[in-house]
């Protein structure tokens, strides 16, 4: 079972820079993508069914272009949830989860906060997303969590940890967040498995910053304990670069 997730940065741009056919090559049974910045009438859904993903959702924001979730299946779904049924939460379309039998799996785009009134909704927004969490877990209990969380848990998750010590991504009551939202009960999947520095999945446009790899590493694969077991491999995929971001793989034991 091959889960990706993927901050595409806008699908309709990285189809445009051969998304579909790496997806093609890839060829995970699940792709959980966050900022697609699109709405399904503005999509060409054909080129992702002729892939065989015919079960595919779309949670979109209000605002056209912007933020956005999706989830691509090959197995249809006993269940879609779509969003968390928050409202102040759910305009910007955030959250997605589907439901399998054994597994449920949610696309998670979390807020950025780059500035001081998008950083007190980010600070709001993850508060209220543990809480809503905490509550799922007690119907949902083995929860896999995909997306961009736009935070770097610890040291080795940033290039340059001191320089950015006061930047949003890496501030300390994110990162303490981040370390009271795993211990309530999740892994860090690739952590897991690699405990190597240098291994990111966000570059900065800026200062040629991809090719010196001074990254973040600030998408993952949050699984629930109760399912470590089932973890095989955990990577990351830095040669795709369709966006900013590049995808992350989970393979799990079915």
């Amino acid at each position: 079972m091959k889960i990706i997730s993927y901050n595409v940065n806008g699908i309709r741009a990285a189809i445009k820079k051969g998304f579909l056919d790496w997806l093609q090559v890839c060829n995970p049974d699940i792709i959980c993508l966050q900022e697609t910045k699109a709405h399904k009438d503005q999509l060409d859904l054909l080129a992702f069914e002729s892939l065989g993903y015919k079960h595919h959702y779309w949670f979109s924001a209000q605002k056209k272009g912007y933020s956005s979730v999706a989830i691509l299946c090959k197995k249809k779904p006993n269940h879609v949830a779509y969003g968390t049924g928050i409202e102040k939460m759910d305009f910007e379309g955030r959250n997605l989860r589907v439901d399998y039998d054994t597994f449920s799996v949610m696309s998670l785009y979390l807020p950025s906060g780059t500035n001081e009134a998008r950083l007190d909704f980010k600070l709001d927004y993850m508060d209220q997303f543990l809480a809503y969490v905490t509550s799922l877990r007690k119907e949902v209990s083995n929860l896999i969590i995909c997306g961009d969380y736009n935070i770097c848990h610890q040291e080795i998750d940033i290039h340059n940890p001191k320089q950015n010590k006061n930047t949003s991504g890496f501030l300390p009551v994110e990162r303490a967040w981040l370390d009271k939202f795993i211990h309530t009960g999740f892994v860090d999947s690739f952590r897991h498995l690699n405990k190597d520095p240098n291994h990111y999945s966000w570059w900065s446009y800026r200062a040629n910053s991809r090719n010196n790899n001074k990254g973040w590493r600030i998408d993952y694969h949050m699984v629930t304990e109760n399912m470590v077991d089932r973890i095989k491999r955990a990577y990351i995929l830095p040669e795709a670069k369709h966006s900013d971001h590049c995808p992350i793989v989970l393979e799990l034991s079915k």
